[in-house]
């Protein structure tokens, strides 16, 4: 494993472009064996979107318990968010750099950049730190830590999958709302607020500390308006109908996904 984390370490660019092509082959996978619903289909937006999202959930469902097992086995990660590092921490990265990658290119190559502006400046502030943590081995640990709301992004993506197919009623998507709400708190807001902290708090040694600490509290605003949003949709909807219909009749991938 050293031995493949030297390597990884000496080519971080090829390692991600490697990867980037792996979820590629991945997403076309995918599109053979998981074709959208009847209902889904007759949308071309509607069945790129469904397409989309089955990549990344699978993306969430290897990368979001590969960082808990990371943070588990290695507590120490905790306490070290900037030099601690190890091999398969530094792997994970690698892998979910890669999927940024793809994920980029297939909302812009696909035409749906204007609508998904909001996920493009995401993805462009996380492959940022991700290629500065692999190419300095700094912050590895906190790229993992943030990597902890892919747990939460397993929920997230399954309930924006049951809203394309129409499955809003069924007993699925209420059990898969409370689990959502639930690692929504835990992995999504309790992950960005230690990470905020942490920032905080040693800020006056961290490297490029002003950067990672503007690009966290960015990500904390993001994701407190998306969690009112959560709210409102699934479980206060009283008042939220006319939002509902323009996120459904929108051309704008973000704006489904905020609902």
């Amino acid at each position: 494993m050293e031995g493949t984390w030297l390597r990884l370490h000496s080519h971080p660019a090829l390692s991600v472009v490697a990867f980037a092509l792996v979820f590629r082959a991945v997403h076309r996978l995918l599109y053979s064996l998981t074709p959208p619903p009847r209902v889904v289909e007759r949308n071309p937006l509607c069945a790129w979107k469904w397409r989309n999202l089955c990549l990344s959930l699978a993306h969430s469902l290897v990368t979001g318990p590969w960082a808990a097992t990371c943070v588990i086995v290695c507590p120490e990660m905790l306490k070290d968010l900037h030099s601690y590092s190890t091999p398969i921490s530094y792997l994970l990265i690698c892998v979910s750099s890669g999927y940024f990658v793809q994920d980029t290119g297939d909302i812009i190559f696909s035409g749906h950049a204007k609508g998904s502006w909001e996920f493009l400046l995401h993805h462009f502030l996380v492959l940022w730190c991700f290629l500065y943590a692999l190419y300095t081995r700094r912050y590895v640990g906190g790229a993992v830590i943030a990597l902890l709301v892919e747990i939460n992004s397993v929920t997230l993506h399954t309930r924006l999958l049951l809203k394309l197919a129409e499955a809003r009623a069924s007993t699925v998507y209420r059990i898969n709302k409370l689990l959502n709400l639930l690692t929504y708190v835990t992995f999504r807001l309790g992950t960005q607020f230690y990470l905020t902290w942490y920032l905080l708090w040693n800020y006056s040694w961290l490297d490029h500390a002003a950067y990672f600490l503007g690009t966290v509290l960015l990500m904390d605003i993001i994701i407190l308006i998306y969690f009112y949003r959560l709210l409102r949709a699934d479980f206060f909807p009283s008042g939220y109908a006319r939002l509902e219909r323009n996120a459904t009749s929108s051309n704008g991938f973000s704006d489904f996904l905020k609902d």
